[in-house]
């Protein structure tokens, strides 16, 4: 089975414009997003395969190293039970 990531029903991903940078707002925890990981969540709706996702952000950001960095940072995200 292809996994389609998306956000855990507990986590909330926010734009905070006071501190120009994207947060995750868990029960009883706020997590400040660095860099482009906001943009990267954003694509985690549920409909887009993890490869779709990396093909989407190499296409916007060709000399990014996103296959080898994308993949890995949401399956950190889905063991610590933010995505599903």
């Amino acid at each position: 089975m292809t996994w389609r990531p998306a956000l855990a029903r507990s986590v909330v991903l926010r734009h905070d414009r006071v501190r120009g940078t994207d947060l995750l707002l868990l029960p009883e925890r706020v997590v400040v997003l660095h860099g482009s990981a906001g943009g990267v969540l954003r694509l985690c709706d549920g409909s887009r395969a993890v490869d779709d996702i990396v093909t989407e952000l190499g296409a916007r950001f060709p000399d990014a190293p996103v296959a080898d960095e994308v993949p890995e940072f949401l399956r950190t995200l889905r063991k610590e039970g933010w995505l599903r």
